[in-house]
């Protein structure tokens, strides 16, 4: 029976209309896969060595055992954000003599090959083989290596439990910040605490078996979920759903874009993949620290004004490259209104200018690497405010790909086009560009003032532009009502 719901499911993926249209997407998307497969296992088959050099008085295991907690909560977190759930038209089936035990085995069972428990795998695998070679006990590193395997399909059956469930999302982020901050300021010493739980499976390889009844645990609650939703009133009938009401009252002093800005709150909070892209700017906020903490990169100041165009831009360069796709659902009705285009389009800008502020101010504590760090951020926050969100506003025009809004993110190529990969050179590649000619042949704090000069000038500009923008869409409308009435 398995084997014939993979006929099924195959037969589904190359019969689909979309298939053929996005298969040049589909191989990017491959090769993005297989460069993080690739790097994870050579992190996996070296990763012994190199700590053993980086830190030759510590013990690579150890250090890998102590950070495993974060390791665990930050997963937990982009399975939340990135992961898309499984999904089977069982509806067809329900009127077959097929057990609905077996639907719901299989959807189950298909979620344990989703590229994020696959992805762990190549790491985790090599590095155990590597330190069965190195001396350790066999036992104990296939008892540890047993247990993080559970782990991971564990963090798979909790994404399922707490899937749009934002409660758990903020106790999930609030933990692990709160624990980061424990370890900062050294009040707790969380890292060798995690490290001790980790150790002991390795000493104890009996502990390991803790973690196989946590995954069969949440299986069954899993099982017992979906099982009771898999009947055929359930699948056939209409849904009829309490719309949550906000008072958005505060956005009337907008002016004439309040409504639409009403709107765009009421889409990004009650959509998945527009409610993923907001949480996820926020972590963008961290981005900063990948770059800013390492060595590597303090000598190179164009890498640092990538990363500081990110800390700011999170919202504005995810959101604003898929407008105005993400009304694609109801641009007909939206064009068959009586508006001006122009006040559409305003409250899209502001809505990016909003954020970009928002995340602005939430970076001060950047302030914490320096002067300089916090003037790049500053200089990125303003090319992002003039610059990028008019860019991206007239890159939208050229959108023609309709996005299902409550799919999720990770994997799902909705809304995606030449477009969106071409609108990153000068989006990215401009400000370093700018950055790095200026700092290197004029002086350091030119390339600052460059950067931010370039985003008030268009700041300036605004007027002019959007109404060359909207001369665009206005000409461009009817090719887009055309392109977002298909579907997907």
């Amino acid at each position: 029976m398995t084997l014939r719901f993979l006929k099924l499911e195959w037969k589904q993926f190359v019969r689909s209309a979309s298939f053929g249209k996005s298969i040049a997407l589909k191989i990017i998307m491959g090769f993005f896969a297989l460069y993080f497969l690739v790097s994870f296992l050579a992190i996996g088959i070296g990763g012994y060595f190199i700590l053993k050099k980086e830190f030759p008085a510590s013990d690579p295991l150890q250090l890998v055992n102590s950070y495993l907690l974060f390791a665990i909560l930050g997963d937990l977190i982009l399975r939340y954000l990135m992961q898309t759930l499984p999904i089977m038209n069982i509806k067809p089936m329900l009127t077959l003599p097929i057990k609905k035990s077996k639907l719901v085995h299989f959807v189950l069972g298909k979620s344990s090959f989703s590229f994020f428990n696959i992805l762990g795998l190549f790491f985790y695998i090599p590095f155990a083989i590597v330190l069965i070679k190195e001396g350790y006990q066999t036992a104990g590193v296939l008892g540890w290596l047993l247990t993080m395997i559970l782990i991971i399909q564990s963090a798979n059956f909790i994404n399922f439990l707490i899937n749009k469930n934002n409660v758990a999302l903020v106790f999930i982020v609030g933990l692990f910040v709160i624990l980061i901050g424990l370890q900062k300021f050294k009040i707790v010493d969380v890292v060798s605490f995690g490290g001790q739980i980790f150790d002991a499976i390795y000493v104890n390889p009996i502990f390991s078996l803790i973690s196989v009844v946590l995954l069969l645990v949440l299986y069954w609650l899993n099982y017992k979920q979906l099982r009771n939703q898999v009947y055929l009133d359930e699948a056939v009938a209409a849904k009829v759903e309490e719309a949550n009401t906000s008072d958005l009252s505060w956005a009337d002093k907008l002016g004439d874009v309040a409504p639409f800005i009403k709107n765009d709150i009421r889409l990004i909070w009650r959509n998945k993949r527009t409610k993923t892209v907001f949480l996820m700017s926020f972590l963008f906020l961290f981005y900063g620290l990948i770059f800013y903490t390492m060595d590597a990169y303090k000598d190179s100041l164009p890498m640092l004004m990538f990363a500081s165009l990110f800390v700011t831009g999170g919202f504005t360069l995810n959101y604003g490259q898929f407008i105005p796709a993400w009304d694609s659902a109801h641009y007909k009705m939206l064009m068959s209104q009586s508006f001006r285009y122009r006040k559409f389009l305003e409250s899209k800008w502001v809505l990016m200018v909003s954020m970009t502020t928002i995340l602005y101010f939430l970076s001060f504590p950047y302030l914490y690497f320096g002067i300089d760090i916090f003037l790049m951020i500053t200089a990125g926050a303003i090319f992002n405010i003039g610059f990028n969100s008019l860019f991206l506003l007239y890159a939208g025009s050229f959108n023609r790909k309709r996005i299902d809004l409550t799919k999720g993110g990770f994997g799902n190529t909705q809304g995606t086009s030449a477009t969106q990969f071409l609108v990153v050179i000068p989006l990215m590649l401009f400000p370093m560009l700018l950055f790095w000619v200026f700092n290197t042949y004029v002086g350091y704090n030119s390339g600052f003032i460059i950067v931010a000069s370039i985003g008030l000038i268009s700041l300036l500009l605004k007027n002019y532009a959007m109404n060359f923008i909207e001369k665009k869409y206005i000409k461009d409308k009817y090719a887009m009502i055309n392109a977002f009435g298909k579907e997907a």
